[in-house]
């Protein structure tokens, strides 16, 4: 049989003003996400965003390794924390807790699955290295007038 040669095209992501300092995060594939300042109920900040995307990209890239130990049923939860340093306005660290049950496994087998999630996580983790790298960004203007 022959391959076929299909293209996705890339995801499009904006935010769109909603109201005084609150967004709404769009995908083209219909995704949402409310994004606000600080206190505003239901909806996270840009801050909160990187960081969630930071643990979801663990959890995401750890995810097939243990599915083969654990089977796919396993739980998980990463969590993460840091704090800004608001003089600067950056994220100086960040730290992420994965919370799992591996009281099936012995102590050798534990190390052995640990060893290669934090692989897993460093080979594929596409945010977490980005942030661990850093970026460039720019912004440009379309404007109307």
């Amino acid at each position: 049989m022959a391959e076929q040669n299909v293209t996705t095209a890339p995801t499009e992501l904006w935010v769109e003003r909603t109201g005084t300092r609150a967004y709404t995060g769009r995908s083209s594939r219909g995704a949402e996400v409310l994004i606000a300042s600080q206190g505003v109920e239901g909806a996270f900040t840009p801050g909160e965003l990187m960081k969630i995307a930071l643990a979801a990209c663990t959890g995401l890239s750890s995810d097939l390794p243990l599915s083969r130990r654990l089977g796919d049923d396993f739980d998980a939860t990463v969590r993460v924390s840091g704090d800004a340093d608001r003089e600067n306005e950056v994220y100086p660290q960040l730290d992420e807790i994965m919370e799992l049950d591996l009281s099936e496994l012995d102590e050798a087998a534990r190390e052995r699955l640990l060893v290669t999630v934090q692989r897993a996580v460093d080979k594929v983790c596409t945010v977490g290295r980005t942030l661990k790298a850093g970026t460039k960004v720019s912004l440009n203007f379309q404007i109307d007038a």
